[in-house]
């Protein structure tokens, strides 16, 4: 019999997923909210990945912005899917090398990545999928390559 939890427990887990991920937490703690083995990652562009290149990707989000945060605004919940504002912020002082227009110096601002997100999970609680909407244009405009 599988079980399903709570849209608060859901909330909760998503929450805390993303704490961890921009935190930089061990990854024995973060494995323990994904479904590593099935994960899957579709971002703009076409852009798919495991759960091997999520992290890969929040490593070079963590080396390249200082005082990182996440907040999450509105979320509604059916079933094992939470759809969500996200809001990733920080100071641009090191090196993005997995920028939208590839490899870019720091400029030193604070930025802000605007998502619209879409996860699935699996019935007992764990990330098994993320659908991941963002304005590039703005994103690309703050880290200071606009036009690329």
């Amino acid at each position: 019999m599988s079980m399903q939890l709570a849209r608060d427990e859901l909330v909760a887990r998503l929450v805390k997923a993303g704490e961890l991920e921009v935190a930089g937490a061990p990854a024995a703690e973060i494995t323990g909210y994904f479904d590593v083995e099935n994960f899957r990652f579709h971002g703009p562009d076409g852009f798919e990945s495991d759960f091997d290149g999520l992290n890969s990707y929040f490593a070079a989000i963590r080396a390249a912005f200082e005082d990182r945060k996440i907040r999450r605004g509105i979320m509604v919940v059916e079933g094992n899917m939470v759809a969500c504002q996200t809001w990733i912020t920080g100071r641009f002082v090191h090196a993005f090398t997995m920028s939208p227009a590839g490899p870019l110096p720091p400029n030193g601002a604070d930025i802000t990545m605007d998502l619209i997100n879409i996860f699935i999970f699996t019935d007992d609680g764990r990330l098994v999928e993320e659908f991941v909407r963002t304005d590039y244009r703005s994103f690309l405009r703050q880290l200071g390559a606009e036009g690329r």
